[in-house]
């Protein structure tokens, strides 16, 4: 757990330093009409959004359990992911990197919201997916109407102009699908770790009595 704390502390160090050398470098940031503005507030507050849900509510509604780090550092990774990734200039360079963005961003951050739930605990797999999907299909559309407003209609430049809006969904679609099933199962065979081995166990007992 220190781990996954320290992790999480550093990822948004990482991201307040980021901010800052956009807000003080735009140049070097690689940020120029791509909402540069519009980052340095949303970002932060998507960094905050575990911290604040769980002083408001999820302390008490998660029955003792300690602050979910893990959960956290999950929701936070997304936002410095794609603010280095700009600083590096790989969404330019790279040209399959804003399709890895799109899924593995997507998979951090339903993994991350599915773990922060507390009825993940006694959610099945089937719930667990329709939770996941419920969070990441809408959240992938409100990012490309914030990417619409701010590449397209804001600054109308055939360079930044985002055509591939349906793949970049699709493609969140399945990283929320695959965190949802991955977490799924895992809080299943953690909640319940002899499952596996108990019908084999049991039958043996039942045969021998």
């Amino acid at each position: 757990m220190r781990v996954i704390r320290a992790a999480d502390l550093a990822t948004k160090v990482l991201l307040v330093a980021l901010l800052l050398l956009a807000l003080i470098y735009p140049d070097l940031s690689n940020l120029k009409a791509r909402g540069a503005s519009a980052r340095l507030v949303v970002y932060p507050l998507g960094v905050l959004a575990v911290p604040i849900w769980w002083w408001v509510w999820g302390r008490r509604a998660s029955a003792g359990r300690p602050f979910p780090w893990l959960a956290d550092l999950l929701v936070t990774s997304p936002w410095t992911v794609d603010l280095l990734g700009n600083r590096l200039n790989l969404f330019d360079t790279v040209t399959w990197w804003d399709d890895l963005m799109h899924f593995t961003n997507w998979l951090l951050l339903t993994a991350g919201v599915l773990l922060a739930w507390p009825a993940i605990r006694w959610a099945g797999l089937g719930l667990t997916v329709m939770v996941g999907l419920g969070f990441g299909a809408p959240a992938g559309l409100a990012w490309e109407l914030g990417e619409w407003f701010w590449f397209i209609r804001r600054w109308p430049s055939p360079g930044i102009a985002y055509r591939d809006t349906l793949g970049d969904m699709t493609l969140g679609t399945l990283g929320s699908l695959a965190a949802s099933l991955s977490v799924g199962l895992m809080v299943k065979r953690a909640e319940h770790p002899g499952d596996m081995a108990e019908p084999t166990s049991t039958r043996g007992s039942r045969i021998a009595a």
